[in-house]
């Protein structure tokens, strides 16, 4: 349970889905990436939709925090709300309507009729008052602070500021009314309502939390017998290996078009490529060190930015349809103040080429990321972001400048006889961050900087740097919710400090201007949450403040937003995803038509 911070959207979960899913990510350019096509729906398709998934941890929305869990939880749990085919408009799914309050605080849903549980009982608003409550208070949830903090729904604690049970304001109004009070406004609150963890179930599933004894064990529930109200039903999960869901006959929405999906469940680049490549995957991503961009033939591109072609021929001899999509994640390095000296923070700035980064060891799978912000959601849109780093960026804009770094290093003091030194972690099983270490650390050289590199498994990175134990790290984010404050929060200097209980970020940013700087720009998004374009303008400008202040610190150093790519055989389709990305995509318009009826 979350509870100590008194703000009400301060993060207590230190890096959250976004970290674990993309350490993983990094690794294989997109690891929950594992399907994808052009938006072609298929008449009385049938069949297997046969996809490759990483290693999964739960399939208890309340508790998943990769988007491997989360890409599966995707088709069997619905949410009041819905980003379709990971598009960032959010849109109702269980919800038939809903009606804002003038001051933006109530939020009135009216439930769509005839939803059913897997289970066969019908979905009412107690189910949603019972679902927010676990979210809240169950020990297994780890998105608490979704619905204390972020949205801020109103509630009481205790002395010590923990969450009262039973005292969230969610009432159901009846059978199809859901009524949602919060504490303040806040901009964001359909777009959060749309993630999984806010998804329906049945009331009492589970014991986890007060006045309920639960029909199932909470560890049936979490791994063996989920219940949702999605367009596929669970069938089954072998940790490690594999795990399927099936065709849910009585959805309320669009029935599912396959029969089936079944997800292969592979970390080893090899083995997903020879899966791959012996077309046992229909859709899937291609690990990085197999990756050929010359190969790749765009066709077009839309008015989201995603191109659409071929690719090829890949080993079995075939050409691939492609996919490429902008999707909202930024990729970083972050340094810890108290550990690495501001000059050779400065040093790394100036001698990073992030352009050379993104095409030698990315391979053109992304683009510089000169803001925290990535670029669909920087204010102003993508054209506002390049001219702000255009004209604005300190350090070297797409080049290196060895000079500049020698010269701040020489002005600390050092220099040929008086080298500096500190050590860059990176998760153990990434095949690019390495590189990204080795081309940064060859160049630091010159400038009097001996940068040594280390490998450490992802939870042993993250506890390390919580515990503040780590100099410089690799880490990334991807969105919870599509706004440049769920990003932001990483910077917010208060909960950047590792002698606090949980860190979201590991820098320890404090005691400089720009760290004040910081600090006054989050507490103008705090003071401005709601959905006006007052307020928008308020929390923009202290958007670009808290970019600027980074820069000025270099607290994280941002390396690379990152194009998730899906490749797939001519007889699979899956709608195009968006740029929330594939672990928020719904397979039910997939189709799958393979030669021979193969499955």
């Amino acid at each position: 349970m979350v509870g100590q911070d008194t703000s009400r959207r301060s993060f207590l979960e230190a890096t959250g889905s976004a970290a674990s899913a993309v350490a993983l990510g990094s690794a294989f350019t997109g690891e929950a990436d594992a399907q994808q096509t052009t938006t072609q729906q298929g008449q009385g398709a049938s069949g297997t939709l046969n996809l490759i998934n990483s290693t999964m941890s739960t399939l208890d929305p309340i508790k998943a925090t990769d988007t491997a869990s989360g890409e599966v939880i995707q088709q069997v749990f619905d949410a009041l709300m819905n980003y379709p085919d990971g598009n960032i408009e959010v849109q109702p799914l269980l919800a038939k309507n809903y009606e804002v309050s003038d001051d933006f605080t109530t939020y009135t849903f009216t439930l769509k009729e005839g939803a059913t549980f897997h289970d066969g009982s019908e979905v009412t608003a107690q189910d949603f008052v019972y679902s927010f409550e676990r979210l809240a208070q169950s020990p297994e949830s780890r998105r608490a602070y979704f619905i204390l903090q972020s949205i801020g729904v109103k509630h009481s604690t205790d002395a010590d500021g923990n969450y009262q049970p039973d005292t969230l304001s969610v009432t159901a109004v009846d059978d199809r009314t859901l009524r949602i009070q919060l504490e303040e406004p806040f901009h964001a609150t359909l777009e959060m309502l749309a993630y999984t963890a806010f998804a329906a179930v049945p009331e009492g599933i589970v014991g986890d939390i007060q006045g309920y004894n639960g029909e199932l064990e909470y560890s049936e529930f979490a791994t063996s017998q989920p219940v949702g109200c999605g367009p596929f039903k669970f069938e089954s999960w072998q940790p490690n290996t594999e795990a399927s869901v099936t065709r849910y006959g009585n959805y309320y929405g669009n029935k599912a078009e396959v029969e089936r999906v079944h997800w292969q469940i592979m970390s080893d680049a090899n083995a997903r490529y020879t899966y791959a490549m012996n077309k046992n995957a229909d859709a899937f991503s291609i690990p990085t060190e197999f990756y050929d961009p010359n190969k790749v033939e765009v066709e077009t591109t839309d008015e989201r930015g995603r191109e659409v072609g071929t690719y090829g021929p890949v080993r079995n001899g075939e050409t691939l349809n492609f996919l490429a999509v902008p999707t909202i994640n930024t990729f970083y390095i972050g340094f810890n103040t108290n550990r690495v000296e501001q000059a050779a923070r400065h040093a790394a700035a100036y001698a990073m080429n992030k352009e050379q980064l993104v095409e030698q060891v990315f391979k053109g799978r992304g683009r510089p990321a000169f803001h925290f912000t990535p670029p669909a959601i920087y204010p102003g849109g993508p054209d506002a972001y390049q001219q702000h780093a255009q004209q604005e960026y300190p350090y070297s804009y797409r080049q290196t400048d060895l000079q500049k770094a020698r010269q701040v290093m020489r002005e600390a003091g050092y220099g040929p006889d008086n080298r500096y030194q500190f050590t860059f972690t990176v998760y153990q099983r990434s095949n690019t961050w390495p590189q990204v270490g080795q081309l940064l650390r060859d160049k630091l050289s010159s400038a009097f900087i001996d940068m040594n590199i280390e490998t450490a498994p992802f939870s042993t990175l993250l506890k390390r740097g919580r515990n503040g134990n780590l100099q410089a790290y690799s880490l990334g984010w991807v969105m919870d919710w599509p706004a440049p404050d769920n990003f932001l929060q990483l910077l917010n200097p208060p909960l950047t400090d590792t002698s606090q209980s949980a860190p979201i970020s590991y820098v320890n940013w404090s005691g400089t201007e720009a760290s004040e700087r910081a600090r006054r720009a989050w507490t103008t998004v705090q003071q401005n949450p709601a959905p006006t374009d007052q307020a928008e303008q308020a929390r923009n400008e202290a958007y670009i403040e808290m970019e600027e202040a980074n820069w000025q610190d270099t607290v994280f150093l941002n390396v690379y937003h990152q194009t998730d790519q899906r490749f797939w055989y001519d007889y699979a389709q899956i709608p195009k995803f968006g740029a929330a990305g594939t672990s928020r995509q719904m397979f039910n318009d997939a189709t799958v038509d393979k030669p021979n009826g193969g499955q």
